[in-house]
């Protein structure tokens, strides 16, 4: 059995096939960024999966493309937690930059590739390599134009004043935005980068609102200047994205594209099935 797994920070996709690429079953779990989680919290979140448990021994491949996996010791621990559980498989870990190119670009394309979800990334593809200019330092120092930007900028206005009364008073409805549950949840609680992104439903809600309108367009002009012109060909090869973030603001980021004189391409919200299909060349190949 084969284990193909694209993880945010939000949530965990996991499609299994068989050697024949045939699905054998399909499920979710929480995010597993193991930059913001335990290894503790990590393996329950898998445990607990009854498809993953009852199935844990059969797995022979395990191909995990994850959140906050870019660096080495984040890699170690959830390797480490997939060790314990699966324990007959070959794991492979790579960061989730792999999973969006493997879901975005055509064979031997160009392309820049961008993560737009509860957390933001890009990089390049020359049609055979990745290239990333920029590491990422997750979601306090980065993670521009990303779920967790825009919910952090949201609280901001909220707080400033600056956000509409009548808008405020509905945004006082959906969330508890006392000063002990913000806290609370972004300084004692696991996967504060998670919690900030749900706020961005509320921006995506009211996008068309005048305010929302500037947060969303300043957050996508650093994302661009900070990330995609990074390289240097970025005018001459299309730009793909992946994630919520960039499904539900697909025209404010064509927009913002434009001005720069870019190119939009492809947009995957869930790039797990591609990464099956891309998964299932390879087992071809080897039959």
């Amino acid at each position: 059995m084969i284990l193909v797994v694209d993880s945010g920070s939000t949530k965990t996709d996991w499609i299994a096939v068989d050697i024949s690429g045939d699905t054998m079953f399909a499920t979710q779990t929480l995010g597993l960024n193991p930059q913001v989680l335990s290894s503790a919290i990590l393996k329950e979140r898998i445990i607990n999966n009854f498809d993953l448990y009852q199935n844990r021994e059969q797995v022979t491949h395990l191909y995990f493309y994850g959140a906050g996996c870019g660096v080495d010791s984040p890699q170690q621990r959830i390797n480490k937690v997939f060790d314990e559980i699966f324990v007959h498989a070959e794991i492979i870990i790579k960061e989730d930059t792999y999973a969006a190119v493997y879901a975005t670009v055509q064979p031997e394309e160009q392309a820049i590739v961008c993560i737009l979800g509860t957390g933001s990334n890009c990089t390049y593809y020359n049609g055979s390599n990745i290239e990333q200019r920029v590491t990422s330092l997750g979601y306090i120092l980065m993670d521009e134009a990303s779920g967790n930007f825009f919910g952090k900028q949201l609280i901001r206005s909220y707080y400033f004043n600056t956000m509409p009364k009548q808008l405020a008073l509905e945004f006082e409805k959906e969330y508890d935005l006392s000063p002990d549950a913000i806290k609370e949840n972004i300084y004692r609680r696991e996967n504060p980068n998670t919690y900030l992104a749900t706020f961005s439903r509320f921006l995506i809600k009211h996008k068309d609102i005048p305010l929302f309108q500037d947060i969303i367009a300043k957050g996508l002009k650093r994302f661009i200047n900070h990330q995609i012109l990074q390289f240097d060909n970025a005018k001459e090869v299309p730009i793909h994205f992946i994630g919520s973030i960039s499904h539900f603001l697909k025209d404010e980021i064509e927009t913002a594209l434009k001005r720069k004189g870019l190119t939009m391409g492809r947009i995957v919200q869930r790039p797990i099935d591609e990464l099956v299909k891309y998964h299932k060349v390879l087992l071809d190949a080897k039959v």
